[in-house]
């Protein structure tokens, strides 16, 4: 059984830095890709970033260029995300989820496994 776990989340001011992580357990596939949306109240789930199994390839929302990075660890079945200059706008559900192909993706439907999601709050 596949399971992704958020953390990292929580309150921080605005200009601030955070740093999400995203637990894999029961392996997607053999070489999964990984990708963060987020979604603020009233909002529908929006494409953050995402990487490939290699961690060769990113792609990120335009909205985050810039300051957010995601990196993985194959080893300890794990992905991150590192968040800077962060403002209200930045304020949501964090979700990671993981698909069985190995290449990125910024559509949700692409992505088989999600977790239950961390809470991201920017005060100004």
């Amino acid at each position: 059984q596949v399971q992704l776990v958020e953390s990292g989340g929580g309150l921080v001011q605005a200009g601030g830095s955070l740093r999400l992580s995203c637990a894999v357990s029961g392996r997607p596939s053999r070489t999964y890709a990984m990708g963060w949306f987020r979604q603020a109240p009233g909002k529908e789930r929006e494409f953050v970033a995402s990487i490939s199994w290699s961690g060769d390839s990113t792609v990120y929302a335009d909205s985050v260029k810039g300051r957010c990075t995601i990196s993985r660890d194959n080893a300890k079945n794990t992905a991150y995300l590192q968040m800077s200059s962060l403002n209200s706008e930045d304020t949501a559900v964090y979700y990671c989820a993981a698909r069985i192909l190995s290449w990125t993706a910024t559509w949700d439907r692409e992505y088989e496994y999600w977790g239950q999601g961390t809470q991201v709050t920017v005060s100004s």
